[in-house]
């Protein structure tokens, strides 16, 4: 698996935007991935030392999609993975800077 198909985007949220004052940046993963293959994709593309990897999938959720009038259609979203990254001290990565 290459680098780049390892981490998908970044994961911005409020409680992302949050944690990244405190050195731990969200993103969304290839489900295929390992711990080692992600803190090797974000050392090699953020230029940062890793000091620690959580990883977790997110479940496939149903929902109902249609109006009033209308029939209703089951959708689904597919799982996914997230990983949440701690870098080490005194550094950070720049993708989420500027977004607070």
């Amino acid at each position: 698996m290459n680098t780049y198909e390892i981490l998908r985007r970044p994961l911005v949220t409020e409680k992302s935007v949050k944690q990244s004052g405190l050195r731990q940046y969200g993103f969304v993963v290839d489900g295929r991935a390992t711990k080692t293959q992600i803190k090797e994709a974000v050392e090699t593309l953020f230029n940062v030392s890793v000091v620690r990897i959580h990883t977790l999938l997110v479940p496939a959720k149903r929902g109902m999609r249609g109006g009033r009038r209308s029939r209703k259609i089951v959708i689904r979203n597919p799982e996914y993975k997230k990983a949440f990254v701690t870098v080490a001290e005194g550094q950070m990565i720049d993708v989420f800077e500027g977004v607070r």
